[in-house]
């Protein structure tokens, strides 16, 4: 392809037949929704700093499954703090509200919210890769702390904001907390 045509290719393996290329679509959608959220939340410094963070370490996640593994375990255990930093801060909420709360609140819970449904995506698009080729159980482990610790963050920021949480009980299902 000439030069003057690489203006027309918005990705350059967006051709690709593999789920890899779509696995590599949906972790930048992630990232892409982590930076709106982060935008959102810099009176709310720690959350701020976290999800600038997160943002690069999406972007590591992202090339980890066509290049070099660079998820580590140390990346993993800052991860599982954070989840449990965020998850006792809201733990009173969760006794008020239960397991399921709607994804409502803040401007910025909603869009943390979005980053949990991003990263559902995520882990969903490197199932699909791992049916292909072989996926290092670290990266799912990693993708799906990302979804539960964007959860608790979005409760926190909603705390912190004096937004009231509406519990979630479902018709369909029975769910023991």
């Amino acid at each position: 392809m000439g030069e003057k045509n690489r203006q027309y290719l918005c990705y350059t393996l967006i051709r690709e037949a593999k789920s890899t290329v779509d696995f590599e679509i949906k972790a930048d959608a992630l990232a892409v929704q982590i930076g709106y959220a982060a935008s959102l939340t810099k009176e709310i410094v720690t959350v701020h700093e976290d999800l600038l963070y997160l943002l690069e370490m999406v972007y590591h996640l992202n090339g980890s499954v066509r290049g070099k593994l660079a998820i580590h375990d140390e990346d993993l255990r800052r991860l599982d703090d954070m989840y449990d930093f965020y998850m006792a801060k809201i733990k009173d909420v969760k006794e008020k509200a239960g397991l399921f709360v709607l994804p409502q609140g803040s401007t910025a819970a909603c869009v943390i919210h979005g980053c949990r449904n991003h990263a559902l995506q995520t882990v969903r698009a490197l199932h699909k890769v791992s049916l292909e080729k072989d996926v290092p159980e670290i990266l799912f482990n990693y993708a799906n702390l990302l979804g539960n610790l964007f959860f608790a963050m979005a409760m926190y920021v909603n705390k912190e904001l004096k937004v009231e949480e509406i519990p979630y009980v479902s018709k369909s299902y029975k769910i023991k907390g």
